[in-house]
């Protein structure tokens, strides 16, 4: 029952993550122009339109089974170039949206976070707790305070991760248009030659462990957050 409640509150915070990132795309694309995913409810914080039902349902699930925190994605916001004002300058704010939004979530999770434990409401048994429900999937929570440590760390994590592993420099994700709207002259073809390729070299990082290496100075911040 336990681990039935401990998926319920990380499902329903990544579903928020993944519904703001896509909101600041969205919102950011409108702004400079394309009212295209506002057209389609894009602009919204209710995790519906945003769901991809592979990326936001079945690989949490997978992920929370087998050990790991809940991660995930959602579907991609659709941008129409042409309708963009400046469309390289819009490409790299459009991007970047996204990252910034969930550093920004993050961010607030945890001065919330960090107020409720400077004033004992969040104690260290409790935030232990929450980590092992986390990353174990045992335990329990007390009350209230296990609640909101549970959702706040887990916000804090989620956020982390989604906002690093978007800026990742390699298409589809979003570091892959930040860098392109910064490119020139033969830099920018050699890129958009490699670009074909994103995903196929996104797997093989991750097949060989070497997005790892990106995750774990992530995991280090995340500790030295719960730490203060």
């Amino acid at each position: 029952m336990e681990k039935i409640i401990f998926f319920i509150i990380q499902i329903a915070v990544l579903l928020f993550s993944i519904s703001v990132h896509e909101s600041a795309h969205a919102w950011m694309a409108n702004k400079f122009g394309d009212p295209t995913a506002k057209m389609m409810g894009r602009i919204t914080l209710n995790p519906i339109p945003h769901i991809d039902p592979m990326w936001s349902i079945v690989i949490p699930l997978i992920l929370f089974f087998s050990g790991g925190p809940v991660f995930g994605g959602a579907k991609p916001v659709m941008v129409n170039m042409r309708n963009l004002r400046n469309p390289k300058k819009a490409n790299i704010y459009i991007s970047a949206a996204g990252p910034v939004s969930n550093l920004l979530t993050a961010f607030i999770a945890t001065i919330i976070f960090l107020v409720l434990k400077k004033t004992n409401f969040i104690s260290i048994d409790t935030i232990n707790q929450s980590l092992n429900a986390l990353f174990v999937k045992s335990g329990s929570l007390p009350g209230l305070s296990g609640l909101l440590s549970l959702i706040l760390i887990s916000l804090i994590l989620i956020n982390l991760i989604l906002a690093i592993f978007n800026l990742i420099p390699i298409p589809p994700l979003d570091g892959s248009g930040i860098i392109e709207g910064f490119l020139r002259g033969e830099m920018l073809n050699l890129y958009l030659q490699i670009k074909p390729y994103g995903f196929i070299i996104l797997i093989a990082l991750i097949f060989f462990n070497i997005i790892d290496f990106i995750f774990s100075p992530i995991i280090k911040l995340f500790f030295i957050i719960l730490s203060i």
